[in-house]
């Protein structure tokens, strides 16, 4: 996993990553990759005006069902199509990838179907303890945790202050990557308020499953046991991938997430994160999850407003 800049990359002097409508496109990078790919760079920046715009894009793409249009792959700040040349010639499909740009705009006018999910998140837990410790050499302060290397860095007092800005908004899935079934979360904030930790100098060579990490502008949850270099702060309770599909949640696909959802990451102690990992291997276990509509325009205008709502919603559920 790469780290995805945050700043005014496009020129625009506005917000991050912010898209002028009437400079739509005037950025944006199409390139072939052999007869079957097209790659497209919305933006050298990430923001969540910019991931919308490739969020919109790609489901009104979708919803075109356009015949030799195999595969849409939505990423941070671009996104990524897969075509059968025998259908389609690829230099047709940019073309109408050009008119949904437009037709998308600054996506202002864009709704989000999606679903606001709980995450329990135990904080500082044995295992990722256990191994970022194995790995202090690797870190830019092997005097300290993960934990508190974030928190100092971003100018909190205490890690309890860190993690109450964790848990405090809910995150948006921008992408997914690195590996199959991870989910690059971003946070909805104002990017004043945005945290941000770099990643490990050099990455270790083991991660356990389920870790919850960030690195970048980025949480992410590790799917599956392996190397990484996001900073580790604890421990996720819930499966991000079940390949033999035996929980409810996974019966129709090897993993749940995917991009556009929204998590609310909230803290669990070790005793109810112990009854969750029963509940997962009784497979009786359900995400608790609420559908909602986002709107970037009413979020851009009032986000501590949208972000109270989105939470309600999912107290309710």
């Amino acid at each position: 996993m790469s780290d995805v800049p945050v700043s005014d990359a496009d020129g625009t002097g506005g917000r991050p990553g912010q898209v002028d409508g009437a400079n739509v496109g005037a950025s944006t990078r199409y390139t072939h990759g052999g007869d079957e790919w097209i790659l497209v760079e919305l933006s050298e920046a990430m923001s969540l005006q910019v991931n919308m715009r490739a969020q919109a894009i790609c489901r009104a793409l979708e919803a075109r069902r356009v015949a030799g249009v195999l595969d849409v792959c939505c990423g941070n700040a671009s996104y990524l199509i897969r075509v059968d040349p025998d259908t389609i010639d690829p230099r047709a499909a940019v073309e109408i990838l050009r008119e949904l740009e437009q037709e998308v705009g600054d996506a202002h006018a864009f709704h989000l179907q999606t679903r606001v999910v709980e995450v329990p998140i135990l904080w500082e837990d044995e295992w990722t303890h256990a191994t970022l410790m194995r790995f202090r050499d690797r870190h830019q302060t092997p005097d300290k945790t993960d934990i508190e290397f974030a928190a100092e860095l971003n100018g909190f007092a205490s890690k309890d202050q860190f993690k109450e800005a964790v848990c405090a908004t809910p995150f948006l899935a921008a992408m997914t990557g690195f590996v199959p079934c991870l989910v690059w979360w971003y946070q909805l904030t104002t990017p004043d308020k945005l945290l941000q930790v770099p990643k490990y100098v050099r990455p270790r060579t083991d991660t356990p499953e389920r870790a919850f990490s960030w690195g970048g502008a980025f949480a992410a949850i590790y799917p599956v046991r392996g190397a990484g270099g996001y900073q580790l702060l604890g421990m996720c309770a819930t499966p991000q991938v079940d390949p033999s599909r035996r929980l409810p949640d996974f019966h129709d696909a090897d993993w749940f997430f995917r991009v556009g959802d929204l998590a609310a990451f909230t803290p669990v102690d070790r005793r109810e994160y112990d009854r969750i990992r029963d509940e997962v291997e009784a497979e009786r276990f359900r995400y608790r999850q609420v559908d909602v509509e986002f709107v970037p325009a009413e979020f851009e205008a009032d986000p501590d407003a949208v972000n109270a709502a989105l939470m309600r919603s999912l107290n309710g559920a």
